[in-house]
């Protein structure tokens, strides 16, 4: 699969608003710790335009401007905890992202995932929704001086994990935070426009691949193995 100056050998993907539709389980989650911290909630599109950076930024702006900090960093504990129960409540692949993973690999092409969901969310996500379909998932470890997303660090170091160069790698996302993180890995990047960023949106913030559906990326990889 030709890329840019090479051939793909490995396509990697965001995980919410990418490969998950994760909307209604985050904001239950966002909801149930406002209401424990006796907070008004938030509604459902106000969740989706706060995630994207993690979730200390996702309850950063749920929470009021000016939130007490001791308390704010409670409220994130309780997030996690919370979450990390009731993730897959109604959470659900996007419509037709199982079988494009599995012609991937039929392929015979690396996958994998690069969120900025904390770590251990992610890689539970991806062994339960996708099994042995992505070979590695790469979450947020800021704890451990690896930088999150926009910083290319965890895209790095997933194709660190397949052995793939820059130019043998597609990096798939749905917002401005993964055309970033492409950029400053020196990665080719396809923006979906099902997620939680619109197609207007995306254009805006440097977009130069878009698609609206999953089966369309093979169509891209096949269009750019011509070239």
């Amino acid at each position: 699969m030709k890329g840019g100056g090479g051939t793909y050998r490995a396509v990697i993907f965001d995980l919410d608003g990418t490969l998950l539709d994760t909307l209604d389980d985050l904001t239950n989650a966002v909801n149930t710790t406002l209401t424990a911290l006796g907070l008004p909630g938030r509604t459902r599109d106000e969740v989706r335009s706060f995630v994207g950076d993690g979730v200390a930024k996702l309850m950063e702006r749920a929470m009021p401007v000016g939130f007490d900090p001791q308390s704010a960093a409670d409220g994130l504990a309780r997030f996690k905890a919370y979450y990390a129960d009731h993730c897959r409540e109604k959470t659900a692949p996007y419509e037709g992202i199982p079988s494009l993973l599995a012609d991937l690999q039929k392929m015979g092409l690396h996958t994998g995932i690069v969120s900025n969901k904390f770590d251990g969310a992610v890689k539970a996500l991806s062994k339960h929704y996708f099994g042995d379909l992505i070979e590695v998932a790469v979450g947020e470890r800021e704890s451990e001086g690896i930088r999150k997303k926009p910083a290319p660090d965890t895209l790095l170091m997933a194709m660190g994990s397949l052995g793939v160069s820059p130019q043998e790698t597609l990096y798939v996302g749905d917002a401005d935070t993964d055309i970033m993180t492409a950029r400053g890995a020196g990665v080719a990047c396809a923006s979906v426009t099902w997620g939680f960023r619109d197609r207007e949106f995306l254009l805006s913030h440097g977009a130069t691949m878009l698609i609206d559906r999953p089966d369309e990326l093979k169509s891209l990889l096949s269009i750019e193995e011509k070239i």
